[in-house]
């Protein structure tokens, strides 16, 4: 099982490697690859150093699986050529999200619609993947109407040097600026580019990727994205309408039942999710479970995950599994 990593030097790319070591994924043969740049230097895995090869040069490896996280244009100009060459493609950017003719995949939601002719599968954004898992069964029940998100969400999104700004700005060092603003001791309500709507890119993501991983267009979604000072994980304030009614244990109990998820919940003893505490770890993690007293069969609930492992890198590899427990590579 030949496995390129492409981005592997790259803050998502190297968890991958660690998530793909950590589970035991059956790597015989490591290719990583970056840019021209980073060509040449060495990464490790297992134990063994790995030199870092070119995008030409990985598509001739003839890789079963490469793992993108290089960027859309990358993803747009590569994913193709390494599925020509017989590899299957799951990507990280949001190049092929939307795209009808590629699976955007949670593999405990929708892996069951993966055959072997997904040459480039989608992995979803960071933070819908933690929402959607949280919803899924729930939608089973009692079918979504309507969600209202705002997403607290640390700077690991953004990349090494929003974590580098702040990290010099908590130190007091004049750096590089990853933001347009200071983002410690701050929140800038703004992730992405802002679309003709006035809703940036993140939070239309969240609206149209929702709908398309629950096969379900009727699911109304409105989101807000702030970046915060964190680094553990992203947050989320999650307002559900439900068409049917719902009673709260039965709510707990479908989400501890759901795979992937961890109920904490118990406010007696102030233990509800954390980003701090969700860093490192592959559950999403759900808590403030209760009603919205203003309206009907509404629920409101937080929802924190490591937008660096469920977010991208082990949601990756948990549809790379899939792949290979099915014979589908």
């Amino acid at each position: 099982m030949k496995v390129a990593v492409v981005g592997a030097t790259g803050m998502v790319g190297e968890v991958m490697l660690k998530v793909l070591a950590e589970r035991n994924f059956p790597v015989t043969e490591l290719i990583p690859v970056a840019s021209e740049r980073s060509v040449g230097k060495e990464v490790t895995f297992k134990g063994t150093a790995y030199k870092v090869v070119g995008l030409e040069t990985a598509v001739s490896m003839k890789p079963q699986i490469a793992l993108f996280s290089a960027g859309g244009s990358t993803s747009l100009e590569w994913a193709p050529k390494f599925a020509e060459a017989g590899t299957t493609v799951i990507d990280n950017s949001s190049a092929w999200r939307m795209n009808p003719a590629n699976k955007l995949v949670v593999p405990e939601i929708n892996a069951f619609t993966l055959t072997a002719e997904d040459k480039v599968i989608a992995n979803p954004n960071c933070s819908t993947i933690q929402m959607v898992l949280a919803l899924s069964g729930l939608h089973k029940k009692y079918n979504i109407e309507r969600v209202v998100v705002s997403t607290y969400q640390s700077v690991t999104g953004t990349g090494v040097k929003a974590v580098k700004q702040l990290e010099n700005e908590y130190a007091g060092i004049q750096g590089e600026m990853a933001y347009k603003y200071p983002i410690h001791r701050n929140a800038i309500p703004q992730i992405d580019v802002f679309e003709d709507n006035g809703y940036t890119k993140e939070e239309m993501k969240m609206v149209k990727e929702t709908k398309k991983i629950m096969g379900d267009d009727s699911i109304r979604v409105t989101a807000t994205t702030v970046r915060i000072p964190t680094v553990g994980g992203h947050s989320e304030s999650v307002n559900v309408e439900f068409s049917n009614d719902f009673d709260l244990a039965e709510v707990r109990q479908i989400l501890s039942d759901t795979p992937g998820v961890v109920v904490q919940d118990d406010t007696a003893n102030a233990d509800y999710p954390m980003p701090l505490y969700a860093e490192g770890k592959d559950e999403v993690f759900v808590g403030r479970i209760r009603r919205d007293e203003t309206q009907p069969n509404t629920l409101n609930m937080w929802i924190v995950a490591d937008n660096l492992r469920k977010g991208a890198a082990t949601n990756a590899v948990q549809i790379a599994e899939y792949l290979v427990a099915n014979k589908l590579v």
